[in-house]
């Protein structure tokens, strides 16, 4: 009789319990929706300035996700890349290093949506950004004006796992620049510098531009370069290269 094995006999403890967690939150997501429960409100990541925002969303955002799709793709390179940082790394190191990243996508991020707020709010009087700031916590907003984007800035909430995956990939694009990677679309194989390396470069231009829907841009950037400083960090105070 032959063995058929799970794809995750052989997956670290670190990546396998940050998958099935990531899954888990999704299905209490969609089970809560069903009772008027948004957990993504809850648990998701409000600016800072949003009367929404709570502390511990810098950490429950990254269990959350908008949908399947969401989910797959980033768990699926959590698994596929991860599981190689934590195998060479270790699980206290690699733990250490996706929540680090994680929290360094937050701050990116959250630094960007003050940058966005202040630019929103310049030339408001104070009582003009009190009227929209009241709109925006009872989720109103004046469409196709100012009000509309401060309501989006204080009261959508950020959720996923993007950011610290984002600091995976460029993880293993730093420890394994030459691994050759098979691309989907097209179905070609590059080195993995080449292939992470041109995801950044994408991230960059759509997060200036403001292009690319409702991603945070930043979010995955800012996983990206933590993750990056992190390594050089690493390797300048260690006798060993990670």
């Amino acid at each position: 009789m032959n063995n058929i094995r799970s794809p995750f006999a052989n997956t670290p403890p670190v990546v396998k319990n940050l998958v099935i967690i990531n899954v888990l939150m999704l299905l209490a997501t969609w089970v809560l929706a069903t009772r008027g429960i948004r957990l993504e409100n809850i648990l998701g990541l409000h600016y800072i300035g949003s009367p929404a925002f709570k502390p511990y969303q810098l950490v429950t955002h990254l269990f959350m996700h908008g949908g399947f799709t969401h989910l797959l793709f980033n768990m699926f390179a959590l698994w596929m890349f991860g599981r190689v940082l934590e195998n060479v790394w270790g699980p206290k190191r690699f733990f250490i290093y996706y929540f680090a990243t994680g929290l360094g996508a937050a701050a990116l991020h959250t630094f960007v949506g003050y940058l966005e707020y202040q630019h929103a709010i310049s030339g408001l009087s104070p009582e003009q950004i009190d009227y929209y700031r009241e709109l925006a916590i009872q989720g109103k907003y004046i469409q196709g004006t100012v009000s509309e984007q401060i309501t989006s800035i204080l009261m959508t909430p950020t959720v996923g796992a993007s950011g610290a995956v984002y600091g995976v990939l460029i993880g293993f694009g730093m420890l394994f620049p030459n691994t050759m990677l098979m691309l989907i679309f097209p179905p070609i194989p590059i080195k993995a510098k080449y292939a992470i390396g041109g995801m950044i470069l994408i991230e960059v231009y759509l997060g200036f531009t403001n292009s690319g829907g409702n991603i945070a841009h930043f979010a995955h950037l800012g996983g990206a370069l933590f993750g990056f400083l992190i390594i050089k960090y690493w390797n300048k105070n260690s006798k060993h290269f990670f």
